[in-house]
């Protein structure tokens, strides 16, 4: 059984890693193990083996390619383990739990997709999370060849017409296509990702303090992430932990490089010593 302390410590260990180096997977089970206490991440941990497994008894060097490597993507995630995006239950929180996905066999975009990047890598592929807004995407690459898969439909392959409409089903009819939304994410931006969504919900819930929970963990994994540090200020402050405001606002202020927000987060500062006097 994994207790917080011990998740806690594996994403300590990812915040010090190179973000090449990110397990993203591992860190996705850790970060579910925070909300399950006593969760047997041994157990999680087996069935992303068996995954990875799965899909190396598939592949074939003589038929390898990019459509191939799709095909046996979508064997192994959807039709071997039953994966598919939770389109009845979409707000449910546990679809952004790892753990939670694992057991019901559905989730988000964001959670499904580092399923699918978890198998990809095994197997030594490319693929990539996209910086698709309102909706978490991949880009599986093989032999000079691309195509944009979408882990919450099945692993379908998306085109520029499918992008353009999926774009405006989330951010509203007059957005379009922006060279923006193709460019790659790092690991530690999915995993802030898939934590903005649990963070988002409890915010929606009035749940502050909840909602500082997320931002500890995410600090955590993300130490360097100047915007989580103001965050934090922000809602301890609202919380009336004036103290723990002052602290995260001051190592805000180390981290950023934006000279407009250094001024503003330092009047703030001020405002809040004041108050503690």
């Amino acid at each position: 059984m994994t207790s917080r302390a011990e998740a806690r410590d594996i994403l300590r260990r990812v915040g010090q890693q190179p973000d090449e180096q990110i397990d993203l997977a591992e860190a996705a089970l850790a970060l579910g193990a925070l909300e399950v206490p006593g969760a047997a991440l041994a157990d999680y941990r087996r069935h992303l083996a068996d995954i990875a497994h799965d899909l190396a008894e598939r592949v074939s060097p003589t038929l390898d390619g990019l459509e191939a490597r799709i095909s046996w993507l979508h064997e192994v995630i959807v039709e071997r383990h039953g994966y598919a995006g939770d389109h009845e239950t979409y707000d449910d929180l546990q679809n952004a739990n790892l753990l939670r996905v694992i057991d019901r066999r559905r989730g988000l975009p964001v959670a499904l997709g580092i399923l699918y990047l978890h198998a990809a890598r095994s197997q030594g592929w490319t693929m990539l999370g996209l910086n698709f807004p309102g909706h978490f995407l991949v880009r599986l690459e093989a032999d000079g060849a691309r195509a944009i898969l979408d882990p919450f439909n099945e692993g379908q392959v998306r085109t520029a017409v499918d992008l353009r409409d999926l774009l405006k089903a989330t951010a509203g009819s007059a957005a379009e296509l922006e060279p923006g939304h193709y460019q790659t994410v790092s690991n530690r931006e999915i995993l802030l990702r898939l934590q903005n969504n649990i963070k988002l919900r409890h915010l929606t819930a009035r749940d502050v303090p909840r909602a500082l929970e997320v931002l500890e963990a995410m600090r955590l994994f993300a130490p360097a992430e100047a915007s989580l540090w103001r965050e934090t200020g922000l809602l301890e402050a609202h919380n009336g932990n004036l103290a723990a405001a002052i602290a995260a606002l001051e190592s805000f202020l180390e981290l950023t490089a934006s000279e407009r927000h250094r001024h503003q987060v330092a009047a703030l500062i001020q405002q809040l010593k004041n108050q503690l006097n």
